[in-house]
C-alpha cells in the first residue's frame, strides 16, 4: 500500500478542509476532479509549500533517483524514509500532501483477491503524507513523489498490513511548512495520524483492478 486511490471531489472541497484562501496561490476551479481509480505513473495534484504559500501542482506519482537503476517506487515506509539514502533528501526538503477521498486495498479471500474501498467514517477528505523531488512546478519526470505509508493497526490490519499515513488538517499544515525540520516531521508522522478506528471500508467490484475502469 498505497497502490490505488480516488481523487474525485473539487479542489475547493479539499482545500477548504485544510487552509483558508489567504494561505494559498491556487486558482479557483469548481469542477470535480472525477478520478475514481488513480494509478501510479500518472500525474496527481500535489499540495506543497513554496515561499510560505501553498501551491497545487500536477506531479507524477513515482520516483527514482538517477543512481537507482530499477523500477521507480511509489511508496516510502515512514519507519525508514527520514534516514534512507533514497528518501532522506525528500523527507527534509520535499514534503507534500496528496488529497484523496478513499484508497483501495486487495485482500486474498479463498484464492481470489477482493478489493476494498477504505475511507473515513465522517467522509472528510484524506490528507496523505507524501515526499517528492521539489520544486514540483515543472511537472516533468525529474520531479515525482511517493506516498508515505505506515503499519496498519486495529481493524485495518484485517485488510492489509500497511496503510497510507493520513494526517489530520493541523498536522498536515505543519508537515508542509518549509521551516519544519526533519526531526519535527518525524514527530508529526508519529502523533498527527488519523486513528485507524476512524476508517471504514466495503468490498467493491474487481473491475477496479483495471486502471481503465
Amino acid at each position: 500500500m498505497c497502490g490505488r486511490f480516488t481523487q474525485y471531489n473539487t479542489r475547493e472541497e479539499y482545500l477548504s478542509w485544510l487552509a483558508d484562501e489567504s494561505e494559498r496561490d491556487i486558482p479557483y476551479d469548481p469542477e470535480p476532479l472525477g478520478r475514481y481509480n488513480v494509478a501510479p505513473g500518472t500525474k496527481v495534484l500535489l499540495l506543497n509549500e513554496r515561499d510560505n504559500i501553498l501551491h497545487l501542482d500536477p506531479v507524477v506519482w513515482s520516483y527514482a533517483p538517477a543512481w537507482w537503476g530499477k523500477q521507480p517506487l511509489i511508496n516510502a515506509r515512514v519507519e525508514t524514509a527520514a534516514t534512507s539514502r533514497m528518501f532522506k533528501p525528500l523527507w527534509t526538503h520535499g514534503r507534500a500532501i496528496v488529497f484523496a477521498d478513499a484508497w483501495y486495498e486487495w485482500k486474498n479471500e479463498g484464492g481470489t483477491k477482493q478489493p476494498y474501498l477504505i475511507y473515513r467514517d465522517d467522509r472528510h477528505p484524506l490528507l496523505f503524507a507524501a515526499i517528492g523531488h521539489p520544486p514540483f512546478e515543472r511537472g516533468d519526470e525529474h520531479e515525482g513523489f511517493v506516498i508515505v505509508t505506515a503499519a496498519a493497526d486495529k481493524g485495518l490490519i484485517d485488510i492489509h498490513d500497511r496503510r497510507p499515513l493520513t494526517l489530520t488538517p493541523s498536522a498536515a499544515r505543519r508537515w508542509l511548512r518549509q521551516e519544519t525540520t526533519s526531526q519535527e516531521a518525524e514527530e508529526i508522522a508519529r502523533e498527527g495520524s488519523v486513528p485507524a478506528d476512524e476508517f471504514t471500508w466495503h468490498a467493491v467490484s474487481r473491475a477496479v483492478g483495471n486502471v481503465k475502469n
